[in-house]
Order: structure tokens, then C-alpha cells, then sequence
């Protein structure tokens, strides 16, 4: 222990004095040269014994000072120049090849022209190269915020409304805890099934008979049994609960950093293709496992024959069960993210729940054992049937990038013809007309499988009407998985009946001087591309008579995606906006916008969420998010229209 906490020690005091001695620092100044032009001088100041690599044009892959800038309207107009020359020595680093370098101090000039708005400050990013002896190297990025002279200043009162008052709303009307209470029981539950789901595959059900009777075999007596198989179990629902300890401490620096995680492009991009590679591999075409050495290392500590060695027995089993739960546990932490860290400690606690259970109970009930099918070829079956559901997941994915970078290339009905291919393809392999590998001609096919068949069958039959332009196009029992009813490749209005997503406003200050001129109150609806709670009100709420007839006649509906990556015109654009809480944030995009309106008015970072202001911009009532009963939703909006005619 003592050896451990020296360790910790001396871990930390390297980073700390790592962190407090840079090799190089920058800073920036500016000059305005004329209308647009601005000189950037940036001088860099080099610790003792390191040098920063200057232009060297004949050394591949040295580079020389850079600068790049956060917007696209920036662009340099001439090269870097340097304010004295630089120094020539032989560099052992680079095969003792001659380079330039700079000592102690430089200046670093480059001129830029900006289009368009001047913004009152620019996002500078610096990246260099330095040196230091024989084998010392290391590439320095530092972001510097700088002013521009007679630049167009944010206008930060359009982020934060003194006139909300979110404790103290005119009516008490409508549910306080109805916004952070909702979802956690819903997400626990589906990571419980999750669970089994995962139970069910070739990595983890054979695992249960092996791992209780080492348990009870090697047991001195009935008790010790129990006592190692509950520990055992204890340990995989612990496992998982801890795996979502780090996103806790995420959600401490910026809340909104979920959605930005489960939105995010990229990372979205990133999960499709994992999944279709996991697809592929479920197909049985290869096998994926981690890095052996990773189980190894915790195999080697399960046979110590205590409580440490039940935990790395878990913990093997956690770590060998991943090419099967690892793309359940990446539906889950997408699809719970958005709803903050809770969200994903309630679904990945249902998870661990799911997968500790069975090898408990049986602890507790040896016999069991014996009631529990064989491993065979339903395995397989089972196996290849995860991977039609991780093909369509995966396409899920696809549609979220898309959506909140407006791509147009996965509209609703494509999305849907995706999933009906699929379902196709599940049905015709489940009747045994699609041979996968370890398939053979004349296998027998059984009466269960046959079932499977048929549902499978059915559902893509479901799924048809996805495609057309009819009333029927609006699939409830799907409602919020696949792409928005509007997203459509018939356009805007291809829906009949279909509620109000289609027509509504997506500018707040457009809506507000509309409900000033129309003298209604504001419904402010905060959303995202990729919020399924969001599209079933939209689809299943918002659609019912009542409800749409109400907002039509006495709303002025605004929609505001906290998710889209459409960046802000530069005058809108805000570099180290001040939270409410104390925290730093640039706010680029629409979404990073309308995130934090939300955030710093409503103290919410969740969708849906619905708000409700008269024409001073005063809350009417107590905000409420998802509410799938039409019924208790308009009387939400009843309450605010009353109070806005009181008012």
C-alpha cells in the first residue's frame, strides 16, 4: 500500500511540475492594418535548453510555427516572418541533419484578412515544434484569445433573460420534478433487457454452469458457495455501475457535454462503423475479442482464492464477454448520454443487474443448473440475429450524424427502405433461405426459429407504410428512433396530419416579436435532431386533435435544437462566455446557442422541454418535459394560456 501511494505521489508531482514548466509560451497582439486586415505578432518565449524549429523546407515532416483560427472568414495573406534570423545547429533528433531553430525568444509576424463581420475577438491556435538535447521532442498547441479592434461585440442578453424567473413562475401550474425524474426508470429498464439480451449470446451463457459449479466445487462447504457466487455477482453489477463514474466528473466541468458526446458527428460515424464491423463479425465472417493480454492479466489475479480474486474473475468475465456486449453497452451509452450521467448509471446499473443475477441465483440454487438448455446451435442463431439488430442500430447512427449536420443523405423513407432490406434479410435467414457461415444445405429448421420467422416477417410488413406519402407513414410503435416525419424526401409537408414539427418556428426572435404583434404567449420548445423523447411528442402528442387544434389557436410554437452543428453568423458567435456557473464556453454553433439559453434560464439541459412566456419574456408557469399524455399536456398548456390572460 505504502509502494501504491509513493507511486500516486510521484505521478502527480511530475504531471504537476510537467504542466507548470512549458517548454514554449505564446502570445498574441494585434494591429489593424486597414478594413478586414489585421498584423498578428506573436512572440514565444523558450525555456532554458529548448529550442522552437523555424522554416526547414528540406527536413520532411518538420514543420514550422502555424497558425489557424476559429473562423472561416479568416485568411492569411502573406508567410510567417521572423524579427531576427534563426540559428543553424546539427540536430541529433532529426539523423544530425541541419535545422534552423530559435533560442530564448521570438517574434512571429503573419498578416490576415477577414471577410465579412469583424467579430470583437479571434480564437488563435498555435502549433510549433521544439527540441531540447539528443532526445527530447514535442509538439506545443496553445489557444490564445485576442481582441480585434473595432470588432462587432456578441450580444450577450440574448443567451441569459433577466426577466426569467425560473423559482418563482407567475402560476405554479404544471409538475416541478416532472423534468429530472422522468427517464431513469425507463433507461433502467432497458438496460436490463440489454442484459439478457447479452445473457443470451455465445460469450456469456455458456459461462454461467462453468463458473457456479467452480464455485460450488471448490467450495469447503454449501455456505462458502453462496457466499463466492453472490460476491461474484455482486462484483459484475459493480463493474458496471463504476464504468460510469468518469462521465460524473465529465458532467461536473460543463453539463451540456452529454449531448455534445451523443450528438456528436463524428463520434456517431464512429459508432456505425463499429457496429457494422460488430455486425459482421456476429454473422460469423471473423472474430472479434480484445487484446489477449488485457484478459490474461486479469485471469492471472482470479486464482488468488479470495474476495480479490472473485473481483478479477468478474472482471474477466467482463472483459471476455465484450465482442458480444460491447455493442449493447454502445447502444446504451449513446442513446442515455443525452440525459446526462445519471441517465447512464441508471442504464449500465440495469445492465449489471442483468448480467449478475443469473450467476447468483444459481449459486444460491445449484439444481438449477440442470433446467438450463445446452449450449449449442440456438446460440448461433442467437448470435446471428444481434447481428441484423446491430445492422439496423448501426444505421441509426448514421442518421443522427446526418441529422444534426443537415447531410440530407438518410432522409425518413430511405432510412426505413434500409430497415425493410434488413428485415428481409432477417426473415429469409430465420426460414433457412440465407445460408451464413457455419450454415449448411438441409439443416433443420426449428419450429421456434420458425416463429422468429414469421414475427420478423410481420415487422418488416410494419415497416412498409414508413416509405409512402399516406397518414399511415406515421409508425407509432417506432415513433422517435427513425428520422422526423418532415425529414422527408417529399419535402417538407408530406404528411397528412401530421402535427405541428413541419410549420414551426426555428428563430426565437422572430417568434417573440410574432407573439408580441399576434398577442399570445410563447411555447418554447427545446428539442434536438437526435432526441427520441422529442419526436414521440411530436409524432404521438402533438398530432392528437386536441392538442394540435390548441397550440395552433393560442400558441406561437418556437423550436430551438440544442444539437445543431450549423455554425452561428460570426456577429452571434461568443469566445469565453461566462456561465451562471462560473465556466468558460465558446458558443459557435446554433445548438451551442440554444444549449445554453437553455441551461442559464431553465436550469435544464435535458429534451424535451417545454417553456411557456408571455411578452416580457416572464415565465408563465413551471416548465415541464417529456409528457406522452395528450391529455395532461394540454391541460399544461391550458394553465399557461389562462395565466397569460390573467396577466
Amino acid at each position: 500500500m505504502k509502494k501504491f501511494s509513493l507511486s500516486v505521489i510521484i505521478i502527480f508531482t511530475a504531471a504537476f511540475c510537467f504542466a507548470q514548466t512549458k517548454p514554449v509560451n505564446f502570445s498574441i497582439k494585434t494591429k489593424r492594418i486597414d478594413n478586414g486586415v489585421y498584423e498578428l505578432t506573436a512572440i514565444a518565449q523558450m525555456q532554458d535548453g529548448w529550442h522552437l524549429y523555424g522554416i526547414n523546407p528540406t527536413v520532411e515532416g518538420l514543420e514550422s510555427v502555424k497558425f489557424s483560427f476559429d473562423d472561416e472568414n479568416v485568411k492569411a495573406i502573406n508567410e510567417l516572418s521572423f524579427n531576427h534570423p534563426s540559428q543553424v545547429i546539427t540536430d541529433p533528433i532529426w539523423d544530425n541533419k541541419k535545422v534552423n531553430v530559435f533560442i530564448h525568444s521570438v517574434e512571429i509576424k503573419q498578416s490576415i484578412k477577414i471577410n465579412g463581420v469583424i467579430p470583437s475577438s479571434l480564437k488563435i491556435t498555435v502549433n510549433a515544434n521544439v527540441g531540447q538535447g539528443k532526445d527530447q521532442f514535442q509538439i506545443v498547441e496553445q489557444i490564445i484569445d485576442v481582441k480585434l479592434e473595432g470588432g462587432v461585440e456578441a450580444n450577450i442578453n440574448s443567451i441569459k433573460l433577466s426577466s426569467v424567473d425560473i423559482n418563482h413562475p407567475i402560476n405554479d401550474c404544471g409538475k416541478k420534478n416532472n423534468i429530472k425524474s422522468s427517464g431513469f426508470l425507463s433507461i433502467f429498464f432497458l438496460g436490463f433487457l440489454g442484459g439478457l439480451i447479452a445473457l443470451l449470446t455465445p460469450c456469456v451463457f455458456p459461462m454461467i454452469p462453468v463458473t457456479v459449479s467452480f464455485f460450488t466445487k471448490r467450495a469447503k462447504n454449501k455456505k462458502q458457495g453462496i457466499k463466492n457466487g453472490v460476491l461474484y455477482g455482486l462484483f459484475i453489477f459493480l463493474i458496471y455501475l463504476l464504468a460510469s463514474i468518469p462521465f460524473h466528473i465529465l458532467g461536473n466541468v460543463q453539463p451540456e457535454i452529454f449531448n455534445n458526446i451523443s450528438t456528436n458527428a463524428w463520434l456517431n460515424i464512429i459508432f456505425f462503423i463499429i457496429f457494422i464491423v460488430f455486425a459482421i463479425s456476429f454473422f460469423g465472417y471473423f472474430e472479434i475479442t480484445l487484446p489477449s493480454n488485457v484478459a490474461n492479466k486479469a485471469d492471472s489475479k482470479s486464482g488468488l482464492g479470495s474476495i480479490g480474486g472473485i473481483f478479477f474473475m468478474a472482471l474477466t468475465l467482463a472483459i471476455v464477454s465484450f465482442s458480444c456486449t460491447g455493442p449493447i453497452l454502445g447502444s446504451l451509452l449513446v442513446g442515455s448520454l443525452s440525459g446526462g450521467a445519471w441517465q447512464l448509471t441508471s442504464g449500465l446499473a440495469g445492465f449489471g443487474l442483468a448480467l449478475a443475477l443469473p450467476f447468483a441465483l444459481f449459486a444460491i440454487f445449484p439444481n438449477w443448473l440442470h433446467s438450463l438448455p445446452k449450449s449449442g446451435g440456438w446460440l448461433d442463431t442467437v448470435k446471428k440475429v444481434l447481428a441484423f439488430a446491430e445492422l439496423a442500430l448501426a444505421f441509426k447512427f448514421l442518421s443522427n450524424a446526418d441529422l444534426v449536420m443537415h447531410w440530407g443523405i438518410l432522409k425518413r423513407e430511405i432510412f426505413f427502405g434500409v430497415w425493410i432490406l434488413i428485415g428481409v434479410g432477417l426473415t429469409l435467414y430465420l426460414f433457412g433461405l440465407l445460408r451464413l457461415p457455419h450454415d449448411f444445405k438441409g439443416m433443420k429448421i426449428s419450429s421456434g426459429r420458425k416463429l422468429l420467422g414469421t414475427l420478423a416477417l410481420l415487422f418488416t410488413l410494419y415497416l412498409i407504410p414508413g416509405v409512402t406519402q399516406t397518414k399511415y407513414a406515421n409508425l407509432q410503435l417506432l415513433s422517435g428512433f427513425p428520422p422526423p416525419l418532415h425529414y422527408s424526401v417529399y419535402g417538407k409537408d408530406n404528411v397528412i396530419g401530421k402535427g405541428l414539427e413541419a410549420n414551426v418556428m426555428n428563430d426565437y426572435n422572430k417568434a417573440l416579436q410574432l407573439a408580441k404583434e399576434q398577442h399570445k404567449p410563447l411555447l418554447i420548445d427545446f428539442t434536438g435532431w437526435a432526441c427520441v423523447n422529442c419526436r414521440k411528442m411530436e409524432e404521438n402528442v402533438w398530432t392528437q386533435p386536441e392538442v394540435y387544434d390548441y397550440i395552433k389557436q393560442h400558441y406561437i410554437l418556437v423550436s430551438l435544437y440544442v444539437d445543431d452543428k450549423e455554425k452561428l453568423v460570426i456577429q452571434q458567435r461568443i469566445n469565453n462566455y461566462k456561465t451562471k456557473d462560473g465556466n468558460l464556453k465558446d458558443i459557435i454553433s446554433v445548438g451551442d446557442k440554444w444549449a445554453t439559453f437553455q441551461s442559464e434560464n431553465f436550469n435544464q439541459v435535458t429534451q424535451p422541454l417545454y417553456v411557456i412566456l408571455n411578452n416580457e419574456q416572464q415565465l408563465l408557469n413551471n416548465p415541464v418535459g417529456y409528457t406522452p399524455d395528450a391529455k395532461e399536456y394540454k391541460a399544461w398548456l391550458q394553465c399557461g394560456k389562462e395565466t397569460f390572460d390573467k396577466k
